[in-house]
């Protein structure tokens, strides 16, 4: 997802040592924006809206866009663990606006936290913070979005 305050600053999660081990030493807490799978019988947005409330601590946004399409992401075979069979992830993206304030947001809402910290972040600054195999990803996820997350250009006089 990607939550954009008033600002249209977005919000990155760096991800929680735990997590980021469990994947591999050499991700070194990336950060990244919230993401989750689909449990049955949800919808994608559905889906969204859970693991946000899940991983932040809130719900409270409008949705603004989606993808008209799936958008793919692969982990490279030198960071996928033994015996895992998940390769990578399809992803559905939605432009939430967050409507509350800052002090709403709670990383530290469930046991399995996604996150050890968060902030507002241009979208230049989550690709460049980001693992590696993911920055393809976000760029792509900010070029659908390009419409509303960049700022209108003034003419010169």
């Amino acid at each position: 997802m990607v939550v954009v305050n008033n600002n249209k600053k977005i919000f990155a999660g760096k991800r929680n040592t735990v997590n980021t081990q469990m994947i591999s030493w050499f991700l070194k807490k990336p950060w990244q924006m919230p993401q989750g799978g689909i449990e049955s019988g949800e919808t994608p947005l559905e889906a969204a809206i859970r693991e946000l409330k899940e991983e932040i601590g809130t719900d409270d946004v409008e949705v603004i866009a989606e993808t008209d399409d799936w958008l793919e992401y692969i982990v490279p075979c030198s960071l996928r663990r033994r015996g895992n069979r998940i390769v990578g992830q399809r992803q559905k993206w939605f432009l939430l606006k967050f409507l509350g304030d800052d002090s709403a947001i709670n990383v530290n809402m469930t046991s399995h936290k996604e996150f050890d910290t968060w902030r507002w972040m241009s979208a230049g600054n989550i690709i460049r913070l980001s693992v590696h195999f993911k920055k393809r990803l976000y760029m792509d996820v900010f070029k659908k979005f390009h419409w509303y997350l960049e700022e209108p250009r003034v003419a010169k006089q």
